[in-house]
């Protein structure tokens, strides 16, 4: 019992925490006039312009296949093709 009250303890922690992250970012984010923000927009589109092409070297075939989404996808397929059982059976 006092494994779980630990536990809930620290799952109240963990809300308050996220709470209070959140809070400040919001804060921080009405701070910014408006002139600001263009400002900040701005100075991204001229970094952006300098180094249109993106990476220099493209990804070779290997690295776009190797991240995890790829690998669910591949495991997701997989399993599509397979009969499963229904999950609700009809009461006589």
């Amino acid at each position: 019992m006092r494994l779980w009250k630990l536990l809930g303890l620290a799952g109240l922690a963990g809300v308050a925490a996220t709470g209070a992250v959140l809070a400040r970012d919001e804060r921080q984010r009405r701070a910014c006039t408006a002139d600001e923000v263009r400002a900040r927009l701005r100075q991204r589109a001229a970094a952006l312009a300098e180094h249109p092409g993106g990476p220099e070297t493209p990804a070779t075939p290997a690295e776009l296949v190797a991240g995890r989404r790829h690998r669910l996808a591949r495991l997701l397929r997989r399993r599509r093709g397979v009969r499963r059982a229904p999950l609700i059976m009809a009461l006589p």
